[in-house]
């Protein structure tokens, strides 16, 4: 049997005695019952929530996803059998869409999946905050990383509150290194170094910025603003990475991973990525993360497919097209399976991470073939929510996707009332443990 790798473990020990012996050289360590005294552990710190959320650009083919009756009683459909071991652990959605989606493509719901902003993409559009980012936001100063965005092809779905779209790391490598690789002490100098020259630059910014914003009309007024607002937010992020720049990574017995050399491994990266998540989440990097799996115009590498993703997410009811394209969406609900086993197999305080992660599954496409972004996929897993059912809703009429996204940022502790096109804060039936 095959073990998973661990983050940084030890022999149990009392904190104390062990942070003595290591000179307080661990100091991502995960927290672990066996550090606290007997006597304390009834008073031990909260295990803290967590964030995932990963968007199918090319979405799912709607008929092998949805079951056929709601409920707790409901029959598996082909994708969701492939999570059957986890049923317990996940509630799906249907009838759940962002309000005018109609874009400059038709695939620019990619840029507001997480967000909910309207008409993307065309005349005098500018994104809005994504989910993701308004949680880091709130508890990112907590974790050495406020966020990690992933992405198999470096666009992602993640937003800054002034709409700027932020890359996503494609390098299960370059993740690796950041994530547990201490530099030498030349080298982490000159990393504070730059963080301070960093500050400095904008600390002249920002005051050539106030001044400017007494010499100019209304609208300009706002526009500075904006300005502003971004500049102090990237100096609070450079103020954070400051202070995690001499504080040593944790360690893990994971082997460092090597980048796929085949591109059109999409779930191969998908796999790699996944497995990193689930590193980052157990030692605490991070609490919000976000995975873009795009599709390609190109053969995906995956037995079985010899035509191009793209074009069989384009089926036109073709059944040949259909099948084809059926052998790559089970081969992502069998990674994602996996990735949920891997949480599932993590214990924490008596829960699992799982447990403690929401974790957000699903498309901005609630039918490709015709760039339809009206009753999209979507399926909750984990997260300390009542789970094991189907929750179906309109789907002519739909609930806005945004009355799930409060539920989920409250359940992360944010007291939030409202995001993007909500209603309501949650969704009837779904509920908190």
């Amino acid at each position: 049997m095959m073990h998973a790798p661990t983050v940084a473990t030890r022999d149990p020990l009392s904190r104390r005695h062990f942070l003595r012996g290591t000179g307080a050289a661990m100091f991502g360590l995960p927290f672990l019952e066996a550090m606290t005294p007997t006597w304390a552990r009834a008073a031990a710190p909260a295990v803290p929530r967590r964030f995932v959320a990963a968007c199918a650009t090319l979405g799912f083919h709607g008929p092998y996803f949805f079951p056929d009756s709601s409920g707790p009683a409901y029959e598996a459909s082909p994708y969701l059998e492939r999570l059957s071991q986890h049923r317990q652990d996940f509630t799906v959605f249907s009838g759940l869409s962002h309000p005018e989606q109609q874009g400059n493509n038709g695939h620019a719901s990619e840029l507001t999946w997480l967000t909910a902003a309207r008409r993307p993409g065309l005349a005098g559009f500018r994104n809005t905050v994504s989910l993701d980012q308004l949680i880091a936001e709130a508890i990112g100063t907590q974790t050495r990383f406020p966020s990690l965005v992933l992405s198999t092809s470096g666009r992602s779905m993640s937003w800054t509150s002034n709409g700027v779209e932020i890359p996503g790391e494609t390098s299960p490598a370059r993740l690796f290194k950041a994530l547990f690789l201490n530099g030498s002490e030349a080298e982490v100098t000159r990393e504070v170094r730059r963080l301070q020259r960093g500050r400095s630059i904008l600390d002249t910014v920002l005051d050539e910025a106030k001044k400017l914003e007494h010499k100019v009309g209304a609208r300009d007024r706002r526009k500075v603003d904006e300005y502003l607002t971004a500049v102090r937010d990237l100096e609070l992020r450079l103020q954070q990475a400051q202070r995690w720049a001499k504080r040593p990574k944790p360690e893990t017995t994971a082997e460092e991973p090597k980048d796929l050399p085949d591109r059109n491994d999409a779930i191969g990266k998908q796999r790699l990525l996944s497995d990193l998540i689930v590193l980052a989440l157990q030692s605490d990097a991070t609490r919000a993360i976000t995975i873009q799996l795009s599709g390609m115009n190109a053969v995906p590498t995956i037995p079985g497919v010899r035509n191009d993703w793209h074009n069989l997410s384009h089926h036109g009811k073709d059944p040949a097209k259909i099948e084809e394209l059926r052998v790559i969406e089970e081969a992502e609900f069998t990674a994602f399976n996996d990735f949920l086993t891997r949480l599932k197999g993590i214990e924490e305080q008596g829960n699992t991470l799982l447990d403690q992660t929401i974790v957000l599954f699903g498309s901005n496409l609630g039918n490709a073939s015709s760039h339809d972004a009206r009753n999209v996929p979507t399926l909750v897993a984990g997260g300390g929510f009542r789970h094991g059912q189907y929750l179906a809703h309109d789907e002519a009429n739909n609930t806005p996707l945004s009355n799930l996204f409060v539920a989920l940022a409250r359940q992360m502790g944010l007291g939030v009332e409202t995001f993007g096109s909500s209603t309501t804060t949650g969704i009837r039936g779904f509920e908190s443990v």
